[in-house]
């Protein structure tokens, strides 16, 4: 672990503890953010955790950027967490695998020399662990895919896919909890609402816990209220 503080603005500071996508970077970021809302409570107003970092942004009335700084510092080595530590959740989403809510199923399976039955198989059958949360609300970037199946992103991305499209671009793969641009490989659709304002909390996961897909046939996923790719 690199730990390396610099302030990016008046109100944000930015926290490296490595300079290269690590899963082994997750757990720490994720202890990090907790000891931060703790020891400073108010005076913090956002934390966002990213691969290899955190953005805090400060309640400058409350708390300085300077001293945000000096105490991670002094933290140093105290800040690295070992595997019995690490908690979080594990969350399972249910995935309709199919061309009429994957487009990009079949392409996916070419790309990997396998059939389409066998992508869904390789990764439904993984455990992700959720690195950051950007983008859009309740987007959570998972890793890492089965290196297969990890195709790379569309070179044009397509101007909009229904809520819940779930992709593939190289090691990441996530699901669209809005309908929006995107350029990632789809290959199935969560019918699961993964951002609700309304709620508390507002997604069913935070960066550090862990995620996997569960098939589901048809019938469940008109049940559910599904989004089709073609109405």
């Amino acid at each position: 672990m690199t730990l390396k503080v610099e302030q990016v603005s008046e109100t944000t500071v930015m926290i490296r503890l490595g300079n290269k996508i690590d899963l082994a970077l997750v757990p720490q970021l994720s202890a990090l953010c907790e000891r931060i809302r703790q020891h400073f409570g108010r005076g913090v107003v956002e934390l966002i955790p990213a691969y290899t970092s955190v953005l805090v942004e400060v309640n400058v009335r409350l708390l300085s950027p300077d001293r945000l700084k000096t105490w991670v510092m002094n933290q140093g080595e105290s800040l690295r967490v070992t595997d019995d530590a690490v908690g979080g959740k594990h969350v399972i989403l249910p995935v309709y695998y199919h061309p009429s809510v994957g487009p990009d199923l079949a392409a996916v399976a070419e790309f990997a020399g396998v059939s389409e039955q066998e992508v869904i198989a390789r990764h439904s059958q993984r455990t992700y662990t959720v690195c950051a949360i950007g983008f859009a609300p309740g987007f959570a970037f998972l890793a890492s895919v089965d290196e297969t199946i990890a195709m790379p992103r569309h070179t044009t991305p397509r101007h909009q896919i229904p809520a819940g499209s779930v992709g593939i671009a190289q090691q990441q793969t996530a699901v669209y909890p809005a309908a929006s641009p995107a350029g990632w490989q789809i290959i199935g659709n969560c019918p699961k609402v993964l951002f609700n304002p309304r709620q508390s909390p507002m997604m069913p996961f935070d960066v550090g816990d862990t995620v996997r897909f569960e098939p589901m046939p048809e019938s469940d996923y008109r049940a559910a209220g599904g989004q089709w790719w073609q109405d």
